[in-house]
């Protein structure tokens, strides 16, 4: 199959799985890695790793050594999933990952043949890119009050923030012990961006959601996950434990959504983990539903 075909093809491909996947894009770099199903049919796909240092900010979600695989787009059927992950295996027993390691693949949430083959391979999903169209927010009753973060908040937010990302840690990602000071810097630059907001209840920070920007271009990283246009980011969001079960999240994220829309944002999107009990039951009622979802296995030599 030519080039251009196999483009065509590929993007077919995608807009039948789900019409909000942006056309697939070159290939990202690395390793050529080739097999032959059962049937016959000659598949690749990319391969790249690298490794994480112990100051740098994705080992608040990542293992500190990965093997990422980037199936060509085209691919299609349990049984091409089937090869290409055995052969993934048989690359990972060449050398030996630690313990910190784990297999990735990233791949359109609606291709259920797909999933049978990261399922039977060990792979779990830990990490769903999630959307939610432009349509303005229901109304919310919230016994808290609501408003824009300022610098002033730095404390009381890195607190709530590194409690998230700790009870992560527990039912997702590694819990990391620099989780405060990894988070730090980001945080503080968002507060003084005028996209953070905070509810407050009783007198003290109760809940916090911090968002940002997004611009999905042709030609940018933005544009291999999302369509184009200007997106609103949901970062960090969390309500403190004492505070769940009274609506001061829905109510916030409400705001949140109605500030972001107001200022014409395409839609917004986020991440959460399937694996966590809170975040997989919330964001489904906020309107929002997967669209890529990383299957992972930790260690690497988990991969079966």
């Amino acid at each position: 199959m030519t080039g251009y075909a196999a483009a065509v093809s590929s993007a077919g491909r995608f807009a039948e799985l789900d019409p909000l996947l942006p056309p697939p894009v070159p290939l990202a770099s690395g390793d050529r890695l080739r097999a032959v199903t059962a049937s016959g049919t000659q598949v690749s796909a990319m391969l790249q790793r690298y490794r994480h240092g112990p100051g740098d900010v994705p080992l608040l979600w990542s293992a500190a050594e990965v093997w990422q695989l980037f199936p060509d787009p085209e691919t299609a059927g349990t049984e091409a999933f089937d090869a290409l992950l055995g052969a993934l295996r048989s690359q990972v027993d060449t050398e030996a990952p630690g313990t910190d390691s784990a297999c990735v693949v990233t791949w359109p949430s609606r291709d259920a043949e797909a999933i049978r083959a990261f399922l039977d391979h060990g792979l779990v999903p830990l990490s769903a890119l999630a959307v939610r169209p432009a349509v303005a927010p229901e109304d919310t009753a919230a016994d808290a009050s609501i408003r824009l973060a300022g610098p002033d908040d730095y404390p009381a937010a890195l607190a709530l923030c590194t409690a998230t990302f700790d009870y992560t840690g527990l039912v997702a990602h590694r819990k990391r012990e620099q989780t405060a000071e990894l988070l730090g810097p980001a945080l503080r630059r968002a507060l003084g961006e005028k996209a953070t907001w905070l509810a407050e209840a009783d007198g003290e920070v109760a809940a916090l959601a911090q968002c940002d920007w997004v611009e999905s271009m042709p030609g940018n990283e933005a544009a291999e996950l999302l369509p184009t246009g200007r997106w609103g980011y949901v970062n960090n969001v969390v309500t403190a434990p004492g505070s769940r079960g009274r609506g001061i999240g829905r109510a916030l994220m409400a705001r949140a959504h109605r500030e972001l829309l107001n200022q014409g944002a395409t839609g917004t999107y986020l991440y959460y983990n399937p694996t966590n009990p809170l975040s997989s039951v919330f964001w489904h009622r906020q309107g929002y539903r997967p669209l890529w979802t990383s299957w992972e296995a930790h260690p690497a030599w988990a991969l079966r």
